[in-house]
């Protein structure tokens, strides 16, 4: 939810920034006045559903805007990369923070937290059913964020950011619509993060449903700690990956595994058991590891600077008009 805020900030800001009258010392160019208002105009009120039933529709509205951005990520790869000339060793199959890479790839397809709500929800919760929402779900997932990291990296190679809008000129009237869709969509995804936190909040404090005053005040408390940290922070890199390191990499090898190895009988070293002890090894390497080198290399942030080709005659030209 915090990186959700930051990337509503850098987002939005650019966004409000192509209004005729909106400069850059415009409250509407100001990330913390952007985040405090889609906070209090849409991120909050749709956390404060009771039924994730009820994010349905702005689920699948999500969904939508997503392939929308895709599209427009993929023109661009067409039309600006040959613009740019790729940093030295852009090819190279891996570098040394490719570590920190397979923590933001956890990040992006960490889903177990949902699994419980999601599943109670469908009309029909079978494990049949269920196989098939998660497989559809997970595998269009792959395939959405596989050709929006080819396009993205195609077109930028070495400066690509952590946020990849932050890569695109300001005078792009594409890239500004495509901004406005990808800030519609973090809006409404928040909403399905602050569910499962509050879930995991209210058992903790206490094994009954929550009356609405204690639904309310927990689901404030949450909103209010995500902004806050999101309004004191705003490199969006170094967030996905301590989000990647200390949360999904547990999450997707760790905890699993563990389970698995605890409730099967026998050593650990058995047949069945050794791909579940490689997989806690794994995860224990890429987030130690991971927490390390995010610490002493973190990613170099540009917010709100204008990446140095945007100024070129020849990227210039490539854009649409004013």
């Amino acid at each position: 939810m915090i990186s959700y805020n930051i990337t509503t900030g850098d987002t939005l800001t650019k966004v409000f920034q192509r209004i005729p009258g909106v400069g850059p010392d415009h409250i509407l160019a100001e990330r913390h006045f952007v985040i405090l208002l889609s906070t209090f105009m849409f991120t909050l009120p749709l956390s404060l559903y009771r039924n994730i039933e009820r994010l349905g529709k702005v689920s699948f509205l999500s969904m939508v805007l997503t392939l929308i951005i895709l599209i427009f990520v993929m023109i661009r790869a067409a039309t600006l990369g040959p613009q740019i000339v790729p940093t030295e060793n852009a090819w190279a199959f891996a570098k040394w923070n490719a570590i920190q890479a397979v923590g933001v790839m956890s990040f992006a397809f960490i889903c177990h937290h949902n699994s419980f709500l999601i599943y109670n929800s469908l009309e029909q919760p079978t494990l049949s059913n269920w196989s098939q929402v998660t497989h559809i779900s997970v595998g269009s997932a792959l395939i959405i964020s596989a050709v929006f990291a080819v396009a993205g990296y195609t077109t930028f190679t070495g400066y690509t950011q952590g946020d990849i809008f932050e890569n695109y000129c300001r005078n792009d009237n594409l890239v500004t619509l495509g901004r406005f869709c990808f800030g519609l969509t973090i809006i409404t995804t928040f909403p399905l993060e602050c569910f499962v936190t509050r879930e995991v909040v209210s058992n903790v404090i206490c094994s009954r449903p929550l009356s609405k005053a204690e639904h309310v005040a927990i689901t404030l408390l949450i909103v209010a700690v995500c902004t806050a940290l999101s309004l004191a922070y705003d490199c969006l890199g170094v967030v996905l990956e301590l989000n990647g390191v200390l949360s999904a990499t547990p999450l997707i090898f760790i905890i699993p595994s563990a389970c698995y190895l605890k409730l099967c009988p026998g050593h650990w070293f058995q047949g069945e058991k050794l791909i579940p002890t490689m997989l806690i090894i794994i995860g224990l390497f890429v987030m130690i590891t991971g927490l390390i080198m995010t610490s002493v290399f973190p990613q170099d942030c540009l917010h709100g600077v204008e990446m140095f080709y945007c100024a070129d005659a020849n990227i210039s030209s490539t854009l649409p008009p004013e």
